[in-house]
């Protein structure tokens, strides 16, 4: 029989004392509270840390149990003292209850009968045995009523005074510590003076037992009470919502820096303030550090509270396009596989490919573009250009390692499209993975970007993507880019180096800019949350301003040191940026990349025979007994040349051959529009007509005639401007171009 009573005095005590929901309260990297979201029984009701604040904590004592530290659960002098008092009352004046008692009333919440006060007695004891004094204190402070919907000690301490458990004076102590008394009837919003008396008496209480001097006394009870509560912090409120999405009813200590946070969301007001005169309405940020993987700051939007413009909208996690922000990705993977060289030429002419006819910005081409300036410069075509030659599928599977999570669809349905905005990426992934590229250079592990303290979890191998040697090649050509202020930053000593992209997608709805330095990330975003474009919304006049002035908030941070053993030396062609070809006679020295000594040397330079003039190229078999001169020339094809040359004024066309002494081998005109075999649809005019294709084509000679023919059927010339407008019916055609050398040149479309 005693056996049976020992178990079940042993197992009579819950495993799990409070089984109540929480609030979600997230904090920053020191502790400071950002943000909380109320628990789903719509109270105030904090996780308990395991702490209690000290003085809260003698108030307690002294208020409700001043034996607490000695008794086993039960005071016997004080249950016997209210005893007596409630006999000779006839009624219920005082309870009698340890601090260990109530802490099982709370655990139970029935209703107060003398069974029921028989079974907190036991359980108490019990209590005792499995729990320190200090852990008894903390489940008491962490589920007590602090008056309306405030429970625990940490969400009373914000509730009425702004500031956490540990910051709380002794008036503010002593308050809390009496509130749970009669939280009901007796709380900040009732009966103040009641609660005014009940707080000084204890406030005298320490006094007279010495815990408190005399001027702290008289200064405590010269305070006020609180008047009604206070709303909580709202620092980085999309991060909190966030948190309380993914970890419901726990207290997260994140990775962000509350001081930086806030003068972050400083920056995005202010510049939000500009941005909406022109109905911009959202702006998000995140800062990370890069030495740790984790983030500093975490702005989701501006204006929280603000429902009807977006506001609420964490951007950060929110798919957008993602315009030319990805290109830096392509240039670099580009170059550790071998498929370019820093510099190499990449084409910047007009070009159609299935009625894909991608645009510069600034509508203009020019004919050949270094891919470092290229890259720099953000040129659409010759990005599409690289992406063709490097594929579309081996370019989206190279995403989706490096870290772009929102490639959802096969790479079929992005096409070309991919490198200029085709697709969706979160600022959050863009920021994470030019962070992977400066941990790289630095050779840091790769490690996934985090917004904990102590990190998440990673979910499997993360296998290198990058290479240093390409990541710095592709650092040093996006250092390079304008920044928004038209300055020469290189001359203003305090300004750091910033390898940094923009981004602008089709038709304005998206701004993007991201910087890296070797110790922090910036991203930016800018635009409406809904998608409405707006003719303001560029990358390099909207987020560009802000990520600098973020970054002006940051320590200076040292440029990239160039990485060891990870590039070689080879000599390059100045002028085409391809390996030294056997006819290139101007060069220098480069770093490469090893797998880019396995690209072609250069194929512009060529060895030429002039006449004695320069004027005539002339084959040897011509030149008899004349004298010739044998020169390496620098030839780009021919529409390359069209758009080259107005930019560059020292590049010079070859030469004519000499009548009667050269061949139709070497071909002076290349057909711009259309490309190869092209199919095209056209349809009807508004009038019923048939639609019109238009035809044309670059010579190397700025005087050639052209006469064209479609079909074996002669239609017309051009001079200078080598293009004209037909119409075509459906089927299969042949357009052919003859000059008045004889050169001949055809294409074939297929008409829709």
């Amino acid at each position: 029989m005693s056996g049976a009573l020992l178990a079940a005095y042993v197992c009579c005590l819950p495993e799990k004392m409070f089984d109540v929901p929480y609030a979600t309260v997230v904090t920053d990297c020191h502790g400071e509270l950002l943000g909380a979201r109320i628990a789903s029984d719509g109270q105030w009701r904090f996780p308990a840390t395991g702490q209690v604040a000290e003085k809260f904590a003698t108030c307690l004592i002294a208020f409700e149990d001043r034996y607490f530290h000695y008794h086993w659960g039960v005071n016997p002098w004080a249950t016997g003292r209210a005893l007596m008092q409630n006999l000779r009352a006839g009624r219920v004046v005082s309870g009698g209850s340890t601090l260990t008692m109530q802490t099982i009333r709370l655990a139970r919440r029935r209703q107060r009968t003398a069974r029921e006060k028989l079974i907190e007695i036991i359980l108490a004891t019990r209590l005792e045995f499995r729990y320190s004094k200090a852990q008894i204190l903390s489940l008491y402070a962490s589920h007590a009523p602090f008056g309306g919907n405030v429970v625990g000690l940490d969400a009373a301490a914000w509730r009425y005074f702004g500031h956490p458990p540990e910051e709380l004076s002794w008036a503010e102590a002593a308050t809390l510590a009496v509130l749970p008394n009669a939280p009901a009837s007796v709380h900040p919003a009732k009966n103040r003076e009641i609660l005014l008396e009940k707080r000084n008496r204890l406030l005298r209480r320490l006094h007279r037992r010495g815990i408190m001097d005399s001027t702290d006394c008289e200064l405590a009870l010269s305070e006020a009470l609180p008047s009604e509560p206070l709303p909580l912090p709202q620092f980085a409120p999309h991060l909190v919502n966030y948190f309380h999405r993914r970890r419901p009813g726990r207290q997260t200590v994140t990775s962000i820096d509350k001081n930086l946070q806030l003068q972050v969301e400083a920056v995005l007001e202010r510049h939000h303030a500009e941005f909406s005169r022109s109905d911009i309405r959202n702006l998000a940020a995140v800062v990370i550090d890069v030495r740790t993987g984790q983030a500093r700051a975490y702005c989701g939007n501006v204006y929280f509270q603000t429902r009807d413009s977006g506001n609420q909208v964490d951007i950060i996690r929110s798919p957008r396009s993602t315009g030319s922000i990805l290109k830096p990705f392509l240039y670099c993977a580009a170059l550790q596989e071998g498929e370019i060289l820093p510099d190499m030429l990449l084409p910047d002419i007009p070009m159609n490919i299935d009625g894909f006819a991608p645009q510069n910005f600034n509508l203009r081409f020019d004919g050949a573009v270094p891919a470092s300036q290229a890259v720099a410069r953000s040129l659409n075509v010759p990005a599409v250009s690289l992406l063709r030659r490097y594929s579309v599928p081996k370019f989206h599977d190279f995403l989706k390692r490096a870290g772009i999570t929102t490639l959802d669809k096969p790479a079929s349905h992005y096409g070309l499209s991919l490198i200029l905005g085709g697709a969706e990426a979160t600022l959050w992934d863009v920021a994470s993975v030019y962070t992977d590229m400066a941990r790289c250079l630095q050779g840091l592990e790769r490690r996934p970007c985090s917004l904990l303290v102590g990190g998440e979890a990673d979910g499997g191998d993360r296998p290198a993507v990058f290479r240093a040697g390409a990541v710095w090649q592709t650092f040093e050509a996006i250092k390079e880019v304008n920044r928004p202020e038209e300055i020469d930053w290189r001359a203003i000593p305090s300004m750091q180096p910033v390898a940094w992209k923009t981004g602008t997608s089709f038709g304005f709805r998206d701004a993007w800019a991201v910087g890296v330095t070797s110790h922090y990330a910036v991203g930016v975003w800018a635009g409406n949350a809904s998608g409405e474009g707006k003719a303001g919304l560029v990358g390099a006049r909207t987020a560009g301003p802000v990520m600098f002035d973020l970054f002006n908030l940051l320590p200076a941070s040292p440029w990239f040191e160039q990485p060891s053993g990870e590039l070689v030396e080879a000599e390059v062609c100045r002028l085409s940026g391809h390996l030294k070809g056997r006819h290139c006679d101007d060069t220098e020295p480069a770093l490469l990349c090893p797998a880019g000594l396995r690209t072609a040397a250069c194929p512009y330079h060529r060895s030429v025979h002039l006449s004695a003039d320069g004027r005539f190229r002339l084959y040897a078999h011509c030149a008899g007994s004349e004298a010739t001169i044998q020169k390496s020339w620098f030839v780009l094809p021919p529409a390359w040349e069209w758009f080259y040359k107005p930019g560059h004024p020292a590049y010079k066309s070859l030469p004519p051959f000499r009548t009667g002494c050269g061949d139709d081998s070497d071909k002076p005109m290349q057909f711009i529009y259309p490309q190869g075999n092209t199919r095209v649809s056209l349809p009807r005019q508004l009038d019923g007509k048939r639609g019109e294709i238009t035809f044309e084509l670059a010579h190397s000679r700025s005087d050639a005639t052209v006469f064209w023919h479609v079909d074996g059927a002669y239609l017309t010339l051009t001079r200078d401007f080598h293009k004209f407008t037909t119409p075509l019916s459906s089927g299969r055609h042949t357009v052919t171009a003859v000059d008045g050398e004889g050169h001949t040149l055809s294409v074939r479309v297929e008409v829709e």
